[in-house]
């Protein structure tokens, strides 16, 4: 699977695509990718000119200053092609393993992202907060990034507007919901520092195929399979309910909101959405298939047949 996965971003870079991502999980089978930044590294060394990036780094699993000092590396040692994407994640068994603990998702995800941002924006470094106190640090090697936030609630938004950071939203919400989340930061955003152009990303589906219809009979028939028993991995780490939702409904969901059709239809429904939300850089969850020999054509039809189109 991550040899499959390092082979995706080399095909991605020959189609044309400008950047691929890289998603984090552990102890689940929905992803077998526990550290983004490692896969990162290896995808900037695989290739030449495609910018690479995480979506996301969890940040409430790992210390904010050893995830900057990872990011400044990858971001020399690509040439500044490496983007990092965190977000809080959730309340999941990992914060146990790990030993950062529910206090640090509950409450802490506002000094780790501070921490965060202040070891990418300086050449040394000091705190004194709640989750991180520690003397004057030289920060080797330093660089200037910008972290791309991960936000499915009112509060990350909140928090990535009052801070100007770009917004990662996700696939599991519409159009007509990524544009209100849109508004609400960019009034947030105003309140706290007036207003200025930020690089926001949404996250999708793209699937294309033949016609429509083959495209999502495909999806509806290959999602479920590893989706199902993938999202039941989110395992909590204190008493409350798992999260459950209805797979196939969301496939439904995925099918009838997202690039997955014939090349038109991908074409018109990426449109659709830059057209409705504003936004100008989408990206693509293209393995849905789940069978390599057809992500790997699914990637270079993308490339061929809606990328120009949509540029």
């Amino acid at each position: 699977m991550l040899a499959d996965a390092v082979e995706a971003v080399v095909v991605a870079e020959e189609a044309g695509f400008d950047d691929v991502w890289i998603a984090e999980h552990h102890f689940m089978s929905y992803g077998v990718c526990p550290s983004a930044v490692t896969l990162a590294a290896v995808a900037v060394g695989r290739t030449s000119r495609i910018g690479v990036g995480t979506a996301v780094s969890v940040l409430s699993t790992q210390h904010p200053v050893a995830l900057a000092e990872q990011a400044a590396m990858l971001h020399h040692l690509s040439g500044g092609r490496f983007t990092l994407g965190v977000g809080r994640g959730g309340p999941w068994v990992d914060l146990e393993v790990f030993g950062t603990g529910l206090a640090r998702f509950e409450y802490g995800f506002a000094e780790s992202l501070d921490l965060l941002c202040a070891a990418l924006e300086r050449s040394a470094i000091a705190a004194a907060g709640e989750f991180f106190a520690f003397r004057e640090v030289a920060m080797v090697p330093s660089a200037r990034m910008t972290p791309v936030v991960a936000c499915t609630s009112p509060g990350t938004v909140r928090l990535a507007a009052e801070r100007g950071l770009p917004m990662l939203l996700g696939m599991h919400v519409g159009d007509a919901e990524k544009a209100a989340t849109l508004r609400a930061y960019d009034e947030a955003h105003q309140a706290a520092q007036g207003a200025g152009p930020v690089g926001h990303l949404a996250a999708g589906v793209g699937y294309v195929a033949d016609s429509t219809a083959i495209a999502v009979r495909e999806m509806k028939r290959a999602l479920p399979l590893w989706m199902e028993p993938g999202l039941a991995g989110y395992v909590p780490v204190d008493g409350r309910p798992g999260a459950s939702r209805d797979v196939r409904k969301y496939v439904d969901f995925l099918c009838e909101v997202h690039p997955v059709g014939s090349a038109d239809r991908c074409v018109e429904t990426i449109l659709r959405t830059a057209e409705v939300t504003g936004l100008g850089h989408l990206i693509l969850m293209v393995e849905g298939a789940g069978e390599q020999a057809r992500t790997l054509e699914n990637i270079r039809r993308l490339g061929a047949e809606v990328l120009p189109r949509v540029r």
